[in-house]
C-alpha cells in the first residue's frame, strides 16, 4: 500500500474526534458492506454522519443502535427522477437499468449535503468516504475541502475493469456484432481479457447509446471523478487479490487502495442483516439441521438479478434431476410465478428442499455446517459472506461485476465452479446443470471445498490483529486522524 498525498485539498482544521461523512449507494450490496466498514471505524473511535434517504434509514438501525454515541443519519428526501417510479429509493428488486438512473439522480443531494457540512461548525467534517456509485461527492469534498476516499463494493479487479472501461471508452469495432469480441485489460496484472458479453450491461448500454444522453454523461463522469479521490477502500484482502494490490493501478489513476475485508460480521445470530427476512434464522437452521454435513446447496442470485421463467424451470429441473437437498431463495422481484408450478410441493413432500421468497439470513445458512455450496450470481457482498464461511460457489454470473468475480473465483482462487456461463437471459442446459451440481456435491468438488476452507483461514487471519485487512485498516484510521 502506497501513502496517498493530499495536496490537492485544503484540510480541515484537526478535532479531537474526527468527524467522517458516509455516502451510500442506495442498494443492498452497496450499502450493507459500507455500513459494515462504518462499523469498524465507530469501533476506533471516529464520528460518523452516514446520508440516508427516508425509504432507507430504516436499514441503519443496526448500525445506530451498535455505536449509539458515535454514528449519527444524515436523512435527506430522495432526489425525484421522471425516470423512477415514485415511491422508489432503493435498488433493491429493480430491473438492473435503474442503476444508471440512481447514479445520475443522487447528484442533487449535492447542495443538501455541502449545505448542512458547512454547518457543522462544532464537529467539521474531515473527510468524505463515499460509494464509488457516488462520483458525485468528489467536488462535493472539494467545495466542503477535505478529501474523498472511494469505497467499492467490488473487489479490486471488478473495480478496475469499469474504471477501464470508462478511461478508455472501448467499443466493438464498426459493424461487429458478435458477443465474443474480446476486450483486453493491459494495465491490469495478468493482461486479463473478457467477451463483450461478459462486460457490465451499465457499461455497454452507456458506450451503444441505449441510455438518455445526460444519464449516460453523468455516470461517465462518475467514474472520471473517482479517479480524482485521494485513494480507494475495497471490501477485499491480499489472499485473495494480491496480484493487484502490489503496486498501484494506472486503470484506478495509481491511487492507494486500502485492503480491509471482509468487512461483514462472522455472524448474524438474528438473520437481519440487510433487513427483515421471510424465514427466521432459527427455523431455517432448524430446517437445515436434519442433513448431512455439506450435503445442501444454498442457491441465491441477490436482490436484484431476476431470472425469467424459463431459466428458474432449467435451475428447477436441475435441483430435481440432481436430487441434492437445497435451499433456493427466490428475489421479490421475480414474482411468484417464476418457481414452476407444482416444484415447491414436491420439493416439500421430499423433505429435500425449501424455497424462500424474500429476503433471506444468507449469513446464517452459509455458516451452517450443513451447507456445503453457494450457487451464485457471484455479487462481491455474496462472495465474501461465502469466503469468509468456507462456503466452495457454483458462480452463475448474470451482470456487473458479476463475470469478472467469477473468472477470479474459478480460475484464479479455485473456490467455484462454473454453472453457467449465461448472464441475464441465457437458460442452461438442465441436464448439464444437474450434472454440475450432483458432481459438486460428489467427489468432483473436493478441490473446491478444500481451497474454500484454506481461504477461510486466510481471511480469518487478515482480519485479526496483526494481520493484512487488519493493518490497512488502521493505517486508514490514521491517515483520518492525521487531518
Amino acid at each position: 500500500m502506497t501513502t496517498p498525498t493530499t495536496s490537492n485539498a485544503v484540510m480541515a482544521p484537526p478535532t479531537a474526534t474526527p468527524h467522517v461523512l458516509l455516502v451510500p449507494f442506495p442498494a443492498q450490496g452497496h450499502a450493507l458492506p459500507l455500513f459494515d466498514l462504518a462499523a469498524l471505524l465507530a469501533a476506533r473511535g471516529l464520528r460518523l454522519t452516514v446520508v440516508t434517504t427516508p425509504a432507507n434509514a430504516a436499514q441503519l438501525a443496526p448500525l445506530l443502535a451498535a455505536h449509539p454515541d458515535s454514528v449519527r443519519p444524515l436523512t435527506l428526501p430522495f432526489p425525484s427522477h421522471p425516470s423512477l417510479p415514485a415511491g422508489v429509493e432503493n435498488t433493491k428488486n429493480c430491473p438492473p437499468v435503474y442503476v444508471t438512473v440512481f447514479i445520475h439522480a443522487l447528484a442533487a443531494l449535492h447542495q443538501p449535503i455541502l449545505a448542512w457540512a458547512k454547518s457543522q461548525s462544532v464537529h467539521p467534517v474531515v473527510a468524505v468516504i463515499s460509494d464509488f456509485f457516488c462520483g458525485w461527492t468528489q467536488p462535493l469534498a472539494a467545495e466542503i475541502g477535505v478529501p474523498r476516499i472511494v469505497f467499492t463494493p467490488s473487489g479490486v479487479l471488478g473495480t478496475a475493469v469499469p474504471h477501464s472501461l470508462l478511461r478508455r471508452l472501448v467499443k466493438r469495432p464498426a459493424g461487429c456484432d458478435d458477443d465474443g469480441f474480446k476486450v483486453t485489460f493491459p494495465a491490469i496484472p495478468g493482461e486479463p481479457s473478457y467477451e463483450w458479453r461478459e462486460i457490465s450491461m451499465v457499461y455497454k448500454t452507456y458506450i451503444e447509446g441505449l441510455v438518455e444522453e445526460q444519464i449516460g454523461e453523468s455516470l461517465k463522469q462518475n467514474y472520471l471523478w473517482n479517479l480524482e479521490s485521494w485513494g480507494f477502500v475495497s471490501n477485499t484482502f491480499r489472499a485473495l487479490e494480491g496480484r493487484y494490490l502490489d503496486a498501484p493501478l494506472e486503470d484506478l489513476g495509481f491511487k492507494c487502495v486500502w485492503a480491509v475485508g471482509p468487512v461483514a460480521p462472522g455472524t448474524d445470530a438474528a438473520g437481519e442483516r440487510g433487513g427483515e427476512a421471510a424465514v427466521a434464522a432459527g427455523n431455517l437452521s432448524a430446517w437445515l439441521d436434519a442433513f448431512l454435513e455439506g450435503s445442501v446447496v444454498y442457491v441465491c442470485f441477490g436482490s436484484q438479478a431476476v431470472l425469467t421463467p424459463a431459466m428458474a424451470a432449467a435451475l428447477a429441473d436441475a435441483l430435481e434431476w440432481s436430487a441434492v437437498p437445497f435451499v433456493w431463495v427466490v428475489s421479490a422481484g421475480s414474482g411468484e410465478g417464476v418457481v414452476p408450478e407444482g416444484f415447491e410441493a414436491r420439493a416439500a413432500a421430499a423433505r429435500r428442499g425449501m424455497v424462500v421468497r424474500g429476503w433471506a439470513p444468507q449469513v446464517v445458512a452459509l455458516r451452517h455446517a450443513a451447507v456445503g455450496w453457494f450457487m451464485t450470481h457471484c455479487g462481491w457482498n455474496s462472495v465474501l459472506e461465502a469466503v469468509a464461511a468456507g462456503v466452495p460457489m457454483l458462480a452463475w454470473p448474470m451482470s456487473a461485476d458479476q463475470f469478472v468475480n467469477a473468472r477470479l473465483l474459478v480460475e484464479k482462487a479455485g473456490v467455484a465452479v462454473r454453472a453457467c456461463a449465461g448472464g441475464v437471459g441465457v437458460v442452461p442446459d438442465a441436464g448439464e446443470l444437474a450434472g454440475v451440481l450432483a458432481g459438486a456435491v460428489g467427489e468432483k468438488g473436493n478441490g473446491a471445498r478444500a481451497r474454500a476452507k484454506e481461504l477461510a483461514a486466510e481471511a480469518a487471519i487478515a482480519v485479526r490483529s496483526g494481520g493484512s485487512s487488519y493493518v490497512d485498516l488502521e493505517r486508514l484510521v490514521q491517515e483520518i486522524q492525521n487531518l
